[in-house]
């Protein structure tokens, strides 16, 4: 989907959501030089529109019911594929979304997880380096009694690990772009003393915890 990419690339630059040259913390708790601050684009109700509808243009062909999202960022982006989709396709199309719960878990709450029984589902996510986050709601929408029949992210950072195999359903993504990620032990910003970006990311989260220890 190269048009998909180039149009995507272009939104996150114009919102400022894609920044480079800094030290990072993701979710997934790996430093990487490259961040895609999904926070930026969500300030943008119209760019982050066109990323919703882009997502529905990918997997128009799918047969759903719903799509489901985890928390945070991905929840907006959700319901603007549910909308675009229902457009599409003509027929409602139910958005919900896995919360957060202790620790890394994600969890159904508010009824969306009667919402969802026996439907066919697609999950979406913003960004993913291990995609652990899709894969946690992709597994609480199984528990609900739901089929999950695609995947489908804004940003795979690491096309050669997070897959179709890694994640265990049907997966494809508006873009792809290689960011090298390390564990803290393992990271070369770390070794040559390069500042954690607190601002965006995860970053200031990963300085209290080293404090505390």
């Amino acid at each position: 989907m190269p048009d998909m990419q180039d149009e995507l690339i272009g939104i996150l630059k114009r919102t400022g959501a894609l920044i480079t040259d800094s030290h990072f913390v993701g979710v997934s708790g790996r430093h990487m030089d490259t961040y895609v601050n999904k926070d930026a684009l969500l300030t943008h109700p119209q760019e982050a529109s066109r990323v919703g509808e882009l997502f529905a243009e990918l997997n128009k062909d799918l047969d759903v019911d719903a799509v489901i999202a985890p928390a945070m960022g991905a929840i907006i982006l959700g319901q603007w594929t549910a909308y675009y989709l229902s457009k599409i396709q003509g027929k409602e199309i139910l958005s919900v979304y896995t919360d957060k719960g202790e620790g890394d878990e994600q969890v159904l709450k508010r009824g969306y997880d009667k919402a969802i029984v026996g439907k066919k589902v697609l999950a979406i996510e913003d960004v993913v380096t291990t995609g652990g986050s899709v894969r946690k709601s992709i597994e609480k929408a199984k528990e609900a009694g739901a089929t999950v029949v695609q995947a489908s992210v804004m940003m795979n950072k690491d096309p050669e690990k997070v897959t179709e195999e890694a994640i265990g359903v049907p997966f494809n993504a508006l873009a792809t772009m290689t960011v090298a990620s390390y564990a803290e032990e393992e990271c070369p910003l770390c070794a040559s003393g390069v500042p954690v970006n607190t601002t965006v990311g995860h970053g200031k989260k990963f300085l209290e915890r080293k404090t505390t220890v």
